[in-house]
């Protein structure tokens, strides 16, 4: 345990981003503000303690060292918002959650930080239609090879039948097929789920199975680029980009959309709130909340322009 407690911290930096990359399959994006938030947290520890930031020094931060980060970069130089704050916090939280797992390195005094109070944005989900237009048309807007239209259609599908992030389709291996009737999924905060699968969704990862070029390997992602490397976030995004362009959508129909209108419309349907936040791997009830208030002021909408004293 001694060795481990000595591995710096820099180094443990790389390790975890390593993990993030090939196991999580984070964007470039992503993968940046990890390590941009985590070596300013080192950076300060590194001036606070006045020594050589490693695991063992880490391990023994207590509660008032994480809220003097946290006040250090909501007042320096170049202050951080509210929300690029909880961000920075999350991050933390994210490397010492793998620290424990790799390196059996725990700090209990993290979960005695509060983060910054965020105003809710509400989700824009995509009406029932839209959503059925977005996946007829992702059948046939790629026209390079057949296998592309069959991938982006079960990716979509994946993602308006399932309710998956972007991240946790991309992040599905050879070994996760022939898929069943419910799909393991690991997501944020590497918190495991049991996500029951429509048929048409499996019927779609089938049909983009069967033409794929590609050999399905066990442990190689399950989405392929053009030329057989991993399917990026960036193909998904041009691909929702393309596709509301053609049909006329707001900026707002992005890959994430159709997740937010996976929970809208199983709410309207009759679904149970803590089901949806099983389905969504949500840790608090007020995420998914959210959701539910969406619902309501479409009702409400609704209302307004059909009853007779409406509108």
């Amino acid at each position: 345990m001694g060795t481990v407690l000595n591995l710096p911290a820099q180094q443990a930096l790389g390790v975890f981003i390593t993990h993030l990359r090939a196991e999580r399959r984070l964007s470039v994006h992503t993968l940046s503000a990890y390590e941009r938030d985590l070596i300013a947290f080192f950076d300060h520890v590194r001036d606070h303690q006045g020594q050589v930031v490693d695991l063992g020094v880490l391990q023994g931060l207590d509660a008032a060292d994480f809220r003097s980060y946290l006040a250090a970069r909501r007042r320096g130089d170049r202050p951080l918002t509210s929300r690029s704050l909880a961000r920075a916090l999350s991050s933390i939280r994210s490397f010492y959650r793998y620290a424990e797992r790799r390196w059996a390195i725990k700090n209990d005094q993290l979960s005695l930080i509060e983060g910054p109070k965020l105003a809710r944005t509400a989700p824009r989900p995509l009406s029932e239609r839209a959503a059925g237009e977005v996946l007829s048309l992702s059948a046939v807007q790629d026209q390079r090879a057949p296998w592309i239209a069959a991938r982006d259609t079960a990716l979509l599908t994946l993602l308006y039948g399932a309710g998956l992030r972007l991240s946790e389709a991309l992040s599905l291996t050879g070994a996760d097929v022939p898929l069943g009737e419910v799909l393991r999924i690991t997501g944020k905060g590497d918190k495991t789920r049991l996500v029951p699968l429509l048929d048409v969704a499996r019927d779609a990862v089938e049909g983009y199975l069967r033409a794929c070029p590609w050999p399905i390997q066990h442990n190689v992602a399950l989405f392929r680029g053009l030329r057989g490397g991993p399917m990026g976030p960036r193909t998904a995004q041009k691909l929702m980009q393309s596709i509301r362009a053609r049909l006329g959508l707001p900026p707002s129909a992005t890959p994430h959309a159709l997740r937010h209108s996976f929970a809208t419309h199983l709410l309207a349907g009759g679904g149970d709130l803590r089901a949806l936040q099983e389905l969504l791997g949500h840790e608090s009830l007020s995420s998914t909340q959210i959701y539910a208030d969406v619902d309501a002021q479409s009702l409400l909408r609704i209302y307004d322009q059909a009853h007779p004293k409406g509108g």
